[in-house]
């Protein structure tokens, strides 16, 4: 399994989401305030600074932690990829705010002054786990010195990392993530089902790089061997009945099936049984990877 194409091709929202991350992280490791994020009980309950409570969101407070949490943040592009920018949108509002709720909860048990949680987009990083756990399928097993791993190991391994970097501080804020998560995913006051307006989401897209892809008329185009392909018609060497044209699947519709884990093999043959329609191979594939 892989993340996918390179770079953020169709996953613009997760692009503007990391360059933020990445940039206010910098911005803020250069003046000097890298060490004073990280929402504490003072922060919330006395003396609220909304500078600080914004950039606690997007900013790591350290070089280790915004190279995993980058790492993650990036790789979870295939979920956009997935279910789309719009719903993508959802889920981070629904995780971030969420995450961050259950976190001020925990700073008025703990009534700990002198403890702050650990800064970054924890809550937004963590969620993502549960659909990965649950819905990108393993493609591949392997041994290392006598130990079994998949390739979701490594991005378990980056998980586990992040979550135990700062101990207690990066602890609550990855369980406050995993429970978003999982909130998410049991449509939990139905926002699985909630949308934005798509004029509010094309600012994303004209964020992301152009890209290239093969127009329908291309000498590889969407017909098998520019000669249209019938399943089925040859009987004896003459056509049985006319039937419809079997159409090579799209480049980019084969790129994003095996961005969520599927072998390339496989996710073909799902799109050329579903003619394309990207959807319904997901869950032709998901149906028989649970079978």
């Amino acid at each position: 399994m892989n993340g996918g194409p390179s770079g953020f091709h169709n996953a613009p929202v997760t692009k503007t989401f990391v360059f933020a991350s990445g940039f206010l992280t910098v911005l803020l490791g250069l003046q000097g305030r890298s060490l004073k994020l990280g929402l504490s009980y003072q922060d919330i309950f006395q003396k609220f600074q909304l500078w600080k409570f914004l950039a606690s969101i997007f900013s790591f407070s350290s070089t280790p932690e915004m190279i995993f949490g980058l790492y993650l943040l990036y790789y979870f592009r295939v979920f956009e990829r997935q279910i789309g920018s719009n719903k993508h949108t959802i889920f981070i509002l629904f995780s971030v705010i969420l995450s961050l709720l259950l976190e001020i909860l925990a700073l008025a048990y703990l009534k700990d002054p002198l403890s702050n949680l650990a800064s970054g987009p924890y809550g937004l990083i963590f969620a993502a786990f549960m659909p990965f756990y649950f819905d990108i399928p393993v493609s591949s097993r392997f041994r290392i010195f006598g130990i079994n791993f998949t390739d979701k190991s490594f991005i378990y391994l980056a998980g586990l990392q992040l979550l135990f970097s700062s101990w207690k501080r990066s602890l609550i804020p990855g369980l406050c993530g995993l429970l978003a998560g999982s909130l998410y995913r049991l449509n939990a006051f139905g926002i699985r089902k909630i949308k934005f307006p798509d004029a509010l989401l094309s600012v994303f897209s004209r964020l992301s790089w152009p890209s290239s892809s093969s127009s329908p008329t291309s000498s590889n185009g969407n017909i098998v061997g520019n000669v249209h392909a019938y399943p089925d018609q040859m009987e004896g060497g003459y056509p049985s009945a006319p039937r419809i044209p079997v159409m090579e699947p799209s480049e980019t519709s084969v790129a994003t099936l095996v961005s969520m884990g599927f072998d390339r093999d496989s996710a073909i043959q799902a799109l050329v049984h579903a003619r394309n329609d990207i959807n319904t191979a997901t869950n032709m594939l998901l149906e028989s990877q649970s079978r």
